[in-house]
């Protein structure tokens, strides 16, 4: 890695030539301005306003605006001249417990390096004495023409250096905090101490950037000459009035969800209380479904239902028995009658036979 700064640890009487080397960098995806109509590059030009020309970068120097517009020139040997022991040194002021830095203060990180054999010795003494002692130093260092706070820390094998700002360069919260007394029941604190547990731990390894790589697919995609989809856009849900109980329920059932477990029923039903949770055990095959207190009261019932339907069933026998002796009475008459009609016929043909005799 290219070093950016050369100088050394000043740390008492002992003196640690050290390079200062960017830790971080920025991954952001940077885009340029073209003009419209035909797809050319606008490019941005240092002009002098007096004379409208163009002014290339030797020629330009620097100058304090007054509060009446004036410009006064400031030279680099007129700042040369002022004293600033920290020019090419890391001074080190103090070293207090990490949780006195206020993470507010926490600008640029740099890593330091050893430069030179002879450096690795006081080098690693620094390292090891920040380790065993679990604090961290409070320095001063001067970085692109102005004097910087800095806070000196160990990572890995490595003292890493934290640029700071100043105490005086941290704006107080004024009218920030919500106004009014809001009151906050333990019922929603428990609720929200279960999501934070649920949430859990995550692996700082793991988090990156999902819109970055969103644009990087679609500069792909629109360089081969694909066609874009527009993508789902997701309900952010933001500057709705909502009912915190149910929220927070719902978002550590959510946070079960996606961590793979399945919670059972909501908490805090009720009076605000908070109820227990277990687990659903996941069965193969289909679930039957469990009994309600309806079907339970039905089933319940059904024995004095059916000991009612037994009557009426005897009731539909009777009236077949009676039917059935209705109709054999019927046919009974029937034939009588027709026994008693063939008599009679006969009766009629025998006198007849007599008159005609």
């Amino acid at each position: 890695m290219r070093s950016i700064w050369n100088g050394a640890i000043s740390f008492g009487l002992v003196s640690i030539p050290i390079k200062l080397v960017n830790a971080t960098e920025n991954h952001s995806i940077h885009f340029r301005q073209i003009h419209l109509a035909d797809g050319g590059r606008i490019r941005y030009r240092k002009v002098c306003e007096l004379d409208e020309e163009e002014v290339q970068g030797g020629e330009i120097g620097k100058a304090y605006e007054d509060a009446d517009g004036t410009m006064i020139p400031i030279t680099d040997e007129d700042l040369a001249q002022l004293p600033l022991p920290t020019a090419k040194t890391i001074e080190i002021v103090a070293f207090v417990p990490a949780d006195q830095i206020d993470p507010l203060q926490m600008d640029a990180a740099y890593y330091l390096s050893a430069n030179g054999v002879p450096a690795a010795k006081p080098y690693t003494l620094l390292r090891e004495a920040l380790k065993r002692s679990n604090k961290v130093a409070v320095a001063k260092y001067a970085l692109r023409g102005r004097e910087r706070l800095g806070m000196l820390r160990v990572v890995d094998d490595v003292i890493a250096m934290h640029g700071l700002l100043w105490p005086d360069e941290i704006r107080a919260p004024e009218g920030v905090a919500p106004e009014g007394d809001v009151t906050v029941r333990d019922a929603e604190l428990d609720l929200a101490d279960a999501l934070m547990d649920t949430l859990g731990e995550v692996d700082m390894d793991s988090l990156h950037d999902d819109y970055r790589e969103a644009v990087e697919e679609l500069i792909a995609a629109k360089a081969s000459g694909e066609t874009v989809r527009p993508a789902e856009s997701g309900d952010a849900g933001g500057g709705k009035v909502i009912d915190l109980i149910a929220a927070l329920e719902n978002s550590v059932q959510a946070a079960k969800k996606s961590r793979g477990e399945e919670g059972a029923g909501a908490e805090g039903e009720g009076d605000g209380e908070m109820a227990d949770v277990h687990p659903i055990k996941k069965t193969s095959g289909k679930s039957s479904p469990q009994p309600t207190k309806k079907s339970t009261a039905a089933a319940k019932k059904s024995p004095a239902a059916a000991k009612k339907s037994t009557p009426k069933s005897t009731g539909a026998k009777k009236s077949t028995s009676t039917t059935k002796k209705s109709t054999a009475k019927k046919a009974a008459t029937k034939k009588r009658t027709s026994s008693s009609g063939g008599s009679g016929t006969k009766k009629t043909a025998s006198s007849r036979k007599r008159t005609s005799a």
